[in-house]
C-alpha cells in the first residue's frame, strides 16, 4: 500500500479537563486509507497553528497572492480567553473546516504537514490526567445537530457498563478488557461493535462483552417484529454456528428481530436464522461509503459464543430460542397467506355477480294450472263461456 493518507474527519465533540489546568480539546474521529479508525484530541490553538502553517505551505490556494484563487477554507483565530460557549460555538465552524480541508486537491489534503497532525499520538491514547482530580466531561455532538451545534447545553451522560469476560482486541482500533472492567460508552453502533472508554484508554468495544449495571436486559432491545423488513444481502457470509445462515451477496431476506450484539434474526423464505447486521442493507436504500468500509471488517462475536462469562445478575438475559423463532414465523407466514387467499376469493365472487345478464342462463316461466269450469262461467265473459257449454 502507498503513503497514508486521510479519507475522512469528522468533529465528534470536545471534552473539558481539569488537568494540569481547566481547559478544552476536541474529539475527532479520523478515518485512513487503510480503513482504520483513530480517535485524536487537539486543542484550537494547536489546529489554528496548524491552518497558519498550511497557509503559508500553500499561498496560492491560500490567496495570499490573489484572493480569488483561495481553496484553503477560513478559520477564525482563538479568542484572548477560550471558553466552554465559544468551544462550543465554534464546533460548526470546524466541522466545516475539516470536511474542507480534507476534500481539497491531493497535493494539500495528502501532504505530510496534514497527514502527521492528525497521526495518533501518545497523549491521544493516554492523556495525561491526575488520579486526584474528577474525570474529564464529555460533550458529543449529537448527529442531527452539526449544523446547529448551540443546541448542546451540558455534557452528555455517558452510560456505565460492565465487562464479563475478558476480551483480546484483534487490531488497533479496539480496546481490551478484562472481565470487571467499568466502561464508559461513548457511541453505540447497531452493527455490534461500541466505541468505550476507560480510564484512559478508547477503543472499539464488542457489545457482547457488556452488561448493563441495573439488569441484564436491554430496554432497547425490542420485540421481534415476525412482519419482517425487507433487506439486501450486500456481504457473503458462510454460518458457523448451527443456528446462523449462509447466504450470498444479493439475497433478499426479511429481518424479524433487531438485537443489540450485532447479529440479527433474519428470515429466508421459511429458514429463520442469525447473520451480521453489518452484512445488511435496508431495501431500497443507497450504499454508503461507511458500509462499504465495513466489506473488510470482521463481524462481532455473538453472547452465545462467549466462554466464562461472569455477570453480576442472578438472572441471565432473556432469549429466543430458534425454534420460536421459525414456530411464530410460520405462523405469520401461513396467516398472511390465508389473508391473500381469502382476499382473492372475495374478489372472485365480485366478479362472479357483475358478470353480464347476456351470460346467464334465462328462467323458465311456471305454466299456470287450467281453471275450473265453474270458474270459467262465473268470472269469465260470454264468448268464452260459450265455448266450454
Amino acid at each position: 500500500m502507498g503513503d497514508a493518507f486521510i479519507r475522512h474527519i469528522e468533529l465528534l465533540g470536545y471534552e473539558k479537563r481539569f488537568f494540569p489546568s481547566q481547559h478544552y480539546v476536541y474529539m475527532f474521529l479520523v478515518k485512513w486509507n487503510d480503513l482504520s479508525e483513530k480517535v485524536v484530541y487537539r486543542r484550537f490553538t494547536e489546529i489554528y497553528e496548524f491552518h497558519k502553517a498550511l497557509k503559508e505551505m500553500f499561498p496560492i490556494e491560500s490567496g495570499d497572492i490573489n484572493i480569488e484563487n483561495r481553496i484553503i477554507p477560513h478559520l477564525p483565530a482563538p479568542k484572548w480567553f477560550d471558553g466552554q460557549r465559544s468551544t462550543e460555538n465554534r464546533q460548526g465552524t470546524l466541522a466545516e473546516y475539516c470536511y474542507a480541508l480534507v476534500n481539497l486537491p491531493h497535493k494539500i489534503s495528502r501532504c505530510l504537514h496534514v497527514v502527521n497532525f492528525f497521526k495518533v499520538r501518545h497523549d491521544d491514547m493516554n492523556p495525561v490526567t491526575d488520579s486526584q482530580t474528577k474525570k474529564p466531561e464529555v460533550f458529543l455532538l449529537p448527529k442531527d445537530s452539526k449544523k446547529n451545534p448551540t443546541d448542546i447545553t451540558g455534557p452528555i451522560v455517558l452510560q456505565t457498563y460492565r465487562v464479563i469476560a475478558d476480551y483480546e482486541k484483534s487490531s488497533t482500533s479496539e480496546m481490551s478488557l478484562k472481565a470487571g472492567d467499568m466502561v464508559d460508552v461513548v457511541e453505540k453502533s447497531e452493527n455490534g461493535w461500541w466505541f468505550c472508554q476507560l480510564k484512559n484508554k478508547r477503543g472499539w468495544v464488542p457489545a457482547a462483552y457488556l452488561e448493563p449495571m441495573d439488569g441484564p436486559d436491554e430496554s432497547e432491545e425490542q420485540e421481534p417484529n415476525y412482519a419482517g423488513e425487507a433487506y439486501l444481502v450486500w456481504k457473503s457470509y458462510t454460518a458457523v454456528e448451527e443456528d446462523e445462515l449462509t447466504l450470498k451477496e444479493g439475497d433478499t431476506i426479511e429481518v424479524i428481530h433487531k438485537l443489540l450484539d450485532g447479529w440479527w434474526v433474519i428470515r429466508k423464505d421459511e429458514t429463520t436464522g442469525y447473520y451480521p447486521s453489518m452484512y445488511l442493507q435496508k431495501a431500497g436504500e443507497v450504499n454508503t461509503s461507511v458500509k462499504s468500509e465495513q466489506r473488510n471488517r470482521s463481524a462481532p462475536p455473538r453472547r452465545s459464543t462467549i466462554r466464562n462469562a461472569k455477570s453480576i445478575h442472578k438472572q441471565g438475559r432473556k432469549q429466543i430460542s430458534q425454534e420460536t423463532y421459525r414456530r411464530n414465523s410460520r405462523k405469520y407466514i401461513q396467516n398472511r397467506r390465508n389473508m391473500l387467499g381469502n382476499s382473492q376469493n372475495k374478489a372472485n365472487v365480485i366478479i362472479e355477480k357483475n358478470e353480464p345478464e347476456d351470460n346467464k342462463p334465462k328462467a323458465q316461466p311456471a305454466v299456470p294450472p287450467r281453471p275450473s269450469k265453474d270458474l270459467i262461467l262465473n268470472h269469465c265473459t260470454e264468448s268464452t263461456r260459450r265455448k266450454i257449454l
